[in-house]
């Protein structure tokens, strides 16, 4: 350019998108990002034709390397999946437009001639003008996509047949050389004959080591396969005996995980004789039989927050810090997916207590839990990610005992961070509800509101998760959404179940409508189609019997070598419930809570006797976590248990002298 501008995009490899009837987006990538509106759609199709053309002369003028078709390629790709969305948006309109043409004929057949006459003909008259622009523009993107394509498609064919050419003479080369390299082998031995045990002393000085260089000088490097199946093996007897060819190391095969427990046993307790003196009370002070129980304890339940990981891992990915939201907002909810059928109480931790989930070479995270404190009870949870992300987390449960429910309410925050981003996302978790402790079958229940920020970018996800009434014509278990950027503009919305599945849309347009409940004015957005974000993984079979645990959970308890000696894995009495020994479970259950009161009591004898007593005139307990320190994040200015680091190196070198005997 011959003057200066604000900036430049290279068009050839530049993304178009479109954002609404009249908006499109073109960007580099990073952080150039041009926001352009035409004055209609037809005005906003005919700018985009002429772009993508524009970039497909641009693509063709680069260099006529490998390096240039790689690019044209994917500058291809890119338009025809450019071409391809302007299909599905132009497909939407034309449904919309269709249906409003459709109205308006339906409309027009039921009038009598009169004054209203005219004003209905003009409606039908602009919506068949919609209708047939966006008709010919739907054509329109069809003959570019399919012209684009067979175009492509041809010189796609030939570079095809040019590279397997190519393999067949990189082939035979191979070949011939291997046969020479073995003729000269045969003529060496012949002419030579060597003990085992010479060695040449010209090689031990300066003129072998020049030799050796000399020989290097000669010798041509290429850069192996990308495909290793392109390599050919020779089974030629005398290569391969005097040849040595180095043996890549046996990796260790992925660990296979059991797919079943013992079927819950059916014993038969009467409820109402233990909880009829505790309603009102904090649940984790009443000394509950493992009855009541399910065999994991509530860092192994907090673990499995993790089974929908793959969400995180696609967040990782995502180039928009929005569309991001939608993924960390679906993890969110996922994670309430496994509660429905699980009314079984996870075992209270131990103070001290931990639980590694080493996943690495199956999913590529780790993950560790610590009971950090226990009245109130609370457990830090530390995940990371070899995908880029981490996420951590400190839960306090509140729980109260109202006769016919329980309600359970999980206070403290969840953070999520990106290393490419830096996006930093914090959240609380909703409210459980058990229903029909006394009478009745049990059934769980989710509801509250959650706020998912984003602190750096200030973006907000805002999910509702409806209380079940029996009177609401909504689906049961329904969670809505709406992901808003810090200046409060809408751009997406997500729906669905917190036992199901849920599905996000992008929106095109808001408007206000009707009053809804208690007065408040509705929001109704127009959007694309929706697509899927999230489903349940299917429960393993016979799950009904046991404790109905999803295969993630079915694996949680089983016994594994280096752990920690303070692992749940390790407790006695979970270890016996699982394995239907529930009268031998009760009494070690009772033998473990007395030993931590007395080490609790133990501590507070070595407390110095000049520390303030606390509200209930007992002194304070100075435990401190081993794994986990108590700090305040700077970005979201809230306090919570952080990993320190060292778990992982102490499992390695098998050293835990550090940690307590719980158990």
């Amino acid at each position: 350019m011959g003057h200066t501008c604000r900036g430049t995009i290279n068009l050839a490899t530049a993304n178009i998108a479109v954002e609404d009837s009249c908006n499109f987006v073109i960007s580099n990538g990073g952080a150039q990002i041009y926001h352009l509106k035409a004055s209609s759609e037809v005005e906003r199709q005919r700018w985009i034709t002429a772009l993508e053309l524009a970039k497909a002369n641009a693509a063709n003028m680069q260099d006529e390397s490998g390096e240039r078709d790689r690019k044209e390629l994917q500058s291809t790709l890119r338009t025809l999946n450019s071409k391809v969305e302007d299909l599905s948006t132009c497909n939407d309109l034309i449904v919309k437009h269709g249906s409003a043409l459709q109205r308006s004929l339906s409309e027009l057949e039921g009038l009598r001639a009169g004054a209203d006459m005219g004003e209905k003909i003009r409606q039908v008259t602009e919506r068949a003008t919609l209708f047939r622009i966006t008709s010919n523009a739907m054509i329109n993107a069809c003959r570019d996509f399919l012209s684009l394509a067979q175009s492509h498609s041809k010189r796609w064919q030939k570079s095809l047949q040019s590279e397997r050419d190519q393999r067949i003479r990189l082939e035979e080369t191979l070949e011939q050389l291997a046969k020479q390299h073995n003729h000269l082998e045969r003529a060496f031995r012949g002419a030579t004959v060597l003990p085992s045990s010479f060695s040449n002393p010209s090689l031990d000085g300066p003129s072998g080591k020049g030799d050796a260089s000399d020989e290097d000088d000669d010798n041509e490097f290429f850069d192996a396969m990308e495909d290793p199946a392109g390599f050919i093996t020779y089974d030629d007897v005398s290569l391969a005996s005097n040849a040595e060819s180095p043996q890549p190391p046996e990796l260790e095969p992925v660990r296979q995980r059991r797919t079943r427990i013992p079927d819950k046993p059916n014993y038969y307790l009467n409820l109402w004789s233990i909880m009829k003196n505790c309603i009102g009370k904090e649940l984790s002070k009443i000394p509950m039989p493992v009855n009541f129980n399910e065999p994991l304890s509530m860092l192994q339940r907090l673990s499995e927050d993790l089974e929908y990981y793959e969400l995180l891992d696609k967040a990782a990915k995502c180039h928009s810090s929005l569309e991001q939201m939608c993924y960390v907002a679906a993890f969110t909810v996922s994670s309430y997916s496994t509660t429905v059928h699980r009314t079984g109480k996870p075992f209270n931790p131990l103070l001290g207590e931990t639980f590694e989930l080493d996943r690495l070479r199956e999913c590529g995270y780790r993950s560790l839990c610590e009971q950090v404190s226990h009245h109130p009870p609370a457990a830090a949870h530390h995940a990371f990610s070899e995908k880029g992300w981490t996420l951590r987390q400190e839960i306090t449960l509140a729980s109260k005992f109202r006769g016919k429910y329980l309600s359970i309410m999980p206070l403290g925050s969840i953070q999520c961070l990106f290393d490419k981003s830096n996006n930093h996302y914090s959240w609380k978790k909703v409210t459980t509800t058990v229903h029909n402790i006394i009478v009745g079958k049990l059934w769980i229940d989710q509801s509250g509101e959650i706020d998912v920020i984003n602190h750096k970018t200030g973006d907000r996800c805002h999910l509702k998760f409806a209380p079940y009434s029996y009177f609401s014509r909504d689906v049961p278990r329904k969670v809505t959404g709406v992901v808003t950027d810090k200046e409060g503009k809408a751009h997406y919305v997500l729906s669905g179940t917190w036992d199901e599945k849920m599905e996000f849309s992008r929106i095109m347009q808001s408007s206000k409508g009707e009053n809804g409940t208690e007065g408040k004015q509705r929001t109704v957005y127009q959007t694309l189609k929706a697509k899927e974000i999230w489903k349940k993984n299917p429960l393993p079979e016979g799950a009904e019997n046991m404790y109905y645990f999803s295969s993630l959970a079915l694996t949680l308890n089983e016994p594994e070598e280096g752990v920690a000696p303070t692992d749940s894995r390790r407790r006695p009495d979970q270890r016996l419930m699982e394995e239907g020994q529930w009268d031998e479970a009760n009494a070690e259950k009772q033998r473990l809570e007395e030993k931590q009161r007395f080490a609790r009591r133990e501590r507070e004898r070595e407390a110095v006797k000049a520390v303030s007593l606390d509200e209930e005139g007992t002194h304070q307990d100075n435990y401190q976590p081993l794994w986990f320190k108590n700090t305040e994040d700077a970005v979201s200015g809230e306090t919570l248990h952080v990993y320190k680091g060292g778990y992982w190196e102490a499992k390695e070198q098998g050293l835990w002298d550090m940690c307590p005997e719980i158990f």
